[in-house]
């Protein structure tokens, strides 16, 4: 059972679904508290007694094993009697708490501050954000006055003074002035004696048009600093005052300088081009590829407007036109699954309109990208036409010589690279000419793309090392031109990476867990909906574990390929036999070996011969990788354990 601390307010602890756990009275919390406070260390049950009682009563020591034994039964329900502890575990002279770096909140918190450190200010924002709300009230709340706890107490909150001035800086750092005001206003009435929140306060009222309430605002901070500390301001203090007063910092007049700059191009676009006009979308298609990469929400408003843009070229009877509306949406694409499949069918039924009314006379780079198109959209499909379009477009693109062409068509390639297993090699290649053509030519996206697909193909291969460096770089990349969904999918190689190194399974369940959290509300439904509980599954699988879910777990479609071992973990053998002979083929994509290997457990655990046979010739080209870690997010296990125990049954 997966536990999580929170010691951010009042100390409680949560079990797997989020609800309390009950934790006894103020002494079993406060032991708690204290273990948590030790990260990890041993607290000799001397300390302990010290720490509880100011003059510890007659049996205090057996009290706290008291305490102890009740906060094991709490943590841990599910032990069996006499088992050794798992969480809170007796070592020599005392006890400590083994638990995972992701489980108690303000160790993630500490983790999000170390990782903001480094981030893009839009990063930056995102992780803070979510950071600061893991706040309940003050740290270590109802242990105010104990001695081992007031210096913790204080280092956190120390911490949280801090996250909430870079936050400000971030918000600045993104044109978002005035959205920074009210958090400093407050902040500055509760610290007043924080210079640099007096400073982020006077440059945020500045950047957002109020330069008179700036500079009221450091005659404030300089007449209490002089009244009642005695000290003069700081020289950032000083000098922020200096620039406000010459001007040196751009004033925003209302929106901030980056806001302002867009509002009055789109205002001027909106006054040079007619209303109506083709140059209109064609333009949009540039502004909703530029909106798909922005992060969460950017790619879901781009996907429902992007095939409003295809009808309306539809309408206008240009088929060049509608061409170009269609191909000048090469935004790259790592997953295989479509977020909306049915959409994807629209784009390919329009782009084989296109192509099949485009003038002789048309470009053949037009003609390739739409076969491109084609290709990308038809992803996991199983006609024939996919792979086609995809060859086709490679050989207009490779003897047109166009880099941004040929990037664009190999990420149709690499969606079509699924149609066997063991073909991590091939896709591999794919993302090494993709990173050749993006990196020279500045094809930023292509090159986190390429990235990225190396990232998955050498996990399959079992190069963690290589592929360690490519999400490295994708993750550098990716932060420094402000396209927070690579960090995504880098997350959840993360988790990976631990299932692999062989973390265990409580520690490797939180890491999926919070690469979940970082996926909601992405926009990426193709990639989010069931992909949880299945990297949960895989990895009971690989570990030997019942697939014990509950019923409203979401599989989302996944649900063929789970259902016969959720049935088997309840000891329904008839229905999961049942359930096995309905699981169709799995989809040519990266989740293909995975699938595969779910199906030879059932099947091996209900003695089905045909299916192991099946299931052993699908996956043999594969005996040298991972199964799932292709997808660069989970993983079964290795294919060859897989097929040995295929072997000696079928």
């Amino acid at each position: 059972m997966q536990v999580r601390f929170g010691v951010l307010g009042p100390v409680v602890a949560w079990d797997a679904t989020g609800a309390p756990i009950d934790l006894k009275g103020p002494r079993h919390r406060a032991v708690l508290a204290r273990l948590v406070a030790a990260r990890g260390r041993v607290v000799p049950v001397n300390r302990l007694v010290d720490d509880l009682w100011q003059v510890p009563p007659q049996g205090a020591l057996s009290a706290v094993r008291t305490f102890v034994a009740a906060l094991r039964r709490a943590l841990e329900p599910r032990r069996p009697p006499r088992a050794r502890a798992q969480l809170l575990v007796t070592e020599g002279p005392g006890y400590a708490l083994r638990t995972g770096p992701d489980t108690v909140d303000a160790w993630r918190f500490e983790d999000e501050l170390d990782a903001a450190s480094s981030a893009s200010p839009q990063q930056t924002l995102a992780r803070l954000d979510r950071a600061l709300t893991w706040w309940r009230g003050p740290a270590y709340s109802g242990f105010d006055e104990e001695p081992w706890a007031r210096a913790e107490r204080s280092r956190l909150e120390q911490l949280r003074l801090n996250a909430v001035e870079r936050r400000a800086e971030a918000l600045l750092a993104v044109g978002r002035p005035s959205d920074a005001v009210p958090d400093l206003d407050a902040h500055v009435a509760g610290h007043p004696w924080r210079e640099e929140a007096w400073r982020l306060l006077a440059l945020a009222l500045y950047q957002a048009g109020r330069q008179g309430d700036a500079l009221a605002l450091l005659r404030r901070a300089r007449s209490l600093l002089r009244e009642q500390l005695g000290v003069d301001p700081g020289p950032r203090l000083r000098a922020v005052e200096i620039d406000i007063l010459r001007q040196v910092v751009p004033l925003g007049e209302g929106p901030a300088v980056p806001d302002r700059i867009w509002a009055d191009a789109a205002a001027a676009y909106d006054r040079t081009m007619a209303s109506g006009a083709r140059a209109r979308l064609e333009s949009t298609v540039g502004l909703l590829r530029s909106l798909a990469v922005a992060g969460p929400g950017g790619l879901e408003a781009a996907r429902e407007q992007r095939f409003a843009a295809i009808s309306a070229a539809e309408q206008l009877g240009d088929p060049e036109l509608t061409a170009r509306v269609i191909g000048g949406y090469d935004v790259p694409a790592i997953w295989t699954r479509a977020d909306d499949p049915d959409q994807a069918a629209r784009v390919v039924a329009a782009a084989e309109r296109a192509l099949a009314t485009l003038s002789p006379a048309a470009p053949d780079a037009t003609r390739a990208r739409l076969l491109a198109t084609i290709a990308l959209e038809s992803r996991g499909t199983r006609g024939p036409r996919g792979p086609e379009a995809a060859r086709e477009a490679e050989r207009i693109a490779r003897r047109l010589g166009d880099p941004a062409l040929l990037a664009f068509v190999l990420n149709g390639a690499f969606m079509q690279a699924f149609h066997r297993a063991g073909l991590a090699p091939e896709r591999d290649r794919i993302g090494a000419e993709i990173l050749a053509l993006a990196a020279p030519h500045g094809l930023v996206t292509y090159e986190i793309l390429g990235h990225l697909i190396r990232v998955q193909a050498l996990s399959a291969l079992a190069d963690f090392a290589t592929a360690d460096r490519h999400a490295a770089a994708a993750e550098r990349l990716a932060g420094r031109h402000e396209h927070p969904l690579a960090a995504v999918f880098t997350g959840w190689y993360r988790a990976l990476r631990l299932a692999v190194n062989g973390a265990s399974p409580t520690v490797v369940d939180v890491a999926y867990r919070d690469a979940a959290a970082g996926l909601s509300g992405a926009g990426m439904p193709g990639v989010e909906r069931g992909l949880l509980p299945l990297a949960l599954l895989g990895l009971r699988v690989w570990h030997g574990l019942p697939a014990d879910f509950g019923d409203d777990t979401d599989w989302g479609p996944y649900l063929p390929w789970a259902r016969p071992l959720v049935l088997l973990a309840r000891d329904r053998r008839a229905e999961a036999a049942a359930a096995l002979r309905r699981t169709p083929e799995p989809p040519r994509d990266l989740l293909f070996e995975a699938l595969w290997c779910l199906t030879a457990h059932a099947a091996i655990a209900l003695g089905e011969p045909a299916v192991m046979r099946r299931a052993r010739t699908e996956l043999a080209p594969a005996a040298r990788e991972i199964a799932g870690a292709g997808s660069g997010l989970l993983t079964v296990g290795p294919v060859s354990g897989h097929l040995d125990r295929l072997a000696a049954l079928s």
